[in-house]
């Protein structure tokens, strides 16, 4: 994996927001592609990380559906917010970069799974991004994600993007399964959000 210095600033400014109470992308409940998802696609059994988890909504949801879920953000208070919530058996979660990641995390998940990361850090790191989600599989894992197209800010984050760039950016690492506009999302998102289920080459 292609590794970055640690971007102090960038960790500050998320954990900034937290701490103002700043968080716009947390609506307080569970991706609703994913819940779609896991209802009709029994996983039990498999291990997943959730990068960039914030408070830990989606880690809970896999968890609940029989996943052990690991949940990763750069953010102290996201971390410390989601370990004061109820406890979930198979949830947990930990303070971690995602490109300064240790190396007992390198290929030990079946799945990742991405709603919020890869649209919250700059497109200048978006390839450093690809490499990093591919360390964390197992050969033949599992890449599970909903992105965020259309935001209403063009400055971000976070940042948009279009089917075209997740193709050119993934496609080398890996092999793109499925792919589909989830019929539910959050309030505003609706149509503006693309998923897909990929496996690692």
């Amino acid at each position: 994996m292609t590794e970055i210095p640690p971007d102090t600033s960038r960790a500050r400014d998320w954990e900034g927001r937290y701490q103002e109470g700043h968080t716009p992308w947390d609506k307080g409940a569970a991706s609703p592609g994913l819940l779609d998802f896991l209802r009709t696609h029994p996983w039990q059994g498999r291990r997943v990380v959730v990068p960039g988890c914030g408070l830990g909504h989606d880690v809970r949801a896999l968890a609940a559906a029989g996943l052990e879920s690991v949940g990763l953000d750069i953010a102290p208070s996201a971390i410390a917010a989601a370990q004061a919530a109820p406890a979930v058996p198979l949830a947990s979660f930990h303070q971690a970069d995602l490109f300064q990641l240790p190396a007992r995390w390198r290929g030990a998940f079946d799945c990742v799974w991405e709603h919020t990361c890869f649209c919250a850090i700059s497109p200048l790191h978006r390839q450093e991004y690809v490499a990093a989600i591919a360390s964390l599989l197992r050969p033949g894992g599992t890449f599970l994600a909903v992105f965020f197209l259309d935001p209403e800010t063009q400055s971000g984050p976070p940042f948009g993007t279009t089917k075209e760039e997740l193709h050119r950016r993934f496609d080398r690492s890996f092999e793109v399964e499925q792919e589909w506009q989830p019929e539910n999302a959050y309030p505003g998102r609706v149509g503006r959000e693309w998923m897909w289920r990929a496996r690692l080459r």
